[in-house]
């Protein structure tokens, strides 16, 4: 769906995106279809300013039995709240309020590069835009800047390798779907930005207080931490701490329950310094992958 023109006249700070998307006047303009709930495009004016969004309105959300408390958009804003935290903004501007169809989450629209350029079918287009994040290939290994995944079917009985990039900007992803035990990390939810960053999106299945870590960046799986996760993991474990902000604010969004299990993956991270590995316990690749 294109994005309509937009005003705003200048480059809003994250505070100031957080301020228009809690107070300014929601307007839907459609909806996203294909979603397993209700996903509605719309655009979000407070004095002056304007910009595009996703509201998520609670009315609809498809109940899920393995997460029967909260919602869905608490989730959502739990997800940037820990983003935000890490320091690496990862996840859009992300609030809940009171939309047109009741409360819900609304998150800043991203326009995401062109899935041609991000393939960089051509030489120009890569230059422009993104190279790709996943592919899947023949190889039996990996190539050269490449981490293996898995092996998929794809049809007459033949399998390719599923890779993703060794990205940096993947690799804090992976972190941070550790810190929030991601039930659903798809490559659909990986949107690359035209000034070079990576955000992720569709944080609904997130913080169940069992291990439900269901991703496509497993490339990592055991290898140890780099340094900058290392610290991030050291200052969130320091930031989790009963009483503080963070937990206040996480508090209006997840169950106690939830967050004591937060605090744990924190501290088993912070304990051996590695990107978990499957557990075998849960499908660790999510279906359908896209």
């Amino acid at each position: 769906m294109p994005a309509p023109e937009r005003i705003p006249s200048r480059s809003l700070t994250g505070t100031e995106l957080v301020a228009l998307l809690t107070e300014g006047e929601l307007t839907v303009l459609g909806q996203i279809r294909g979603a397993s709930n209700a996903v509605l495009y719309c655009s979000v004016a407070r004095d002056g300013e304007q910009a595009t969004c996703v509201y998520k309105p609670v009315a609809g959300e498809q109940p899920l039995w393995d997460f029967p408390d909260g919602t869905l958009a608490r989730r959502e804003v739990a997800a940037y709240e820990i983003s935000e935290a890490t320091g690496w903004g990862l996840v859009p501007p992300t609030v809940l309020r009171d939309g047109p169809y009741g409360e819900g989450m609304c998150q800043l629209w991203i326009d995401a590069v062109p899935r041609d350029e991000a393939a960089g079918e051509d030489d120009e287009a890569g230059e422009a835009g993104e190279p790709p994040l996943l592919a899947l290939v023949e190889d039996e290994e990996p190539g050269e800047g490449w981490k293996a995944v898995a092996h998929a079917e794809v049809g007459e009985g033949r399998t390719a390798l599923l890779v993703h990039a060794d990205d940096a900007r993947l690799r804090r992803l992976a972190v941070l779907d550790a810190v929030i035990n991601n039930g659903d990390r798809k490559g659909g939810h990986l949107l690359p930005a035209p000034d070079g960053r990576l955000y992720g999106i569709d944080h609904g299945v997130t913080f169940n207080s069992d291990d439900k870590l269901r991703t496509l960046l497993w490339g990592w799986a055991g290898e140890p931490l780099t340094a900058e996760a290392v610290e991030v993991v050291e200052r969130l474990g320091a930031e989790l701490a009963p009483g503080t902000p963070l937990v206040t604010r996480l508090g209006e969004l997840i169950t106690e329950v939830e967050i004591e299990a937060l605090r744990g993956r924190v501290a088993g991270l912070r304990a051996t310094g590695r990107h978990p590995e499957p557990s075998g316990e849960w499908p660790s690749i999510p279906w359908p992958p896209v």
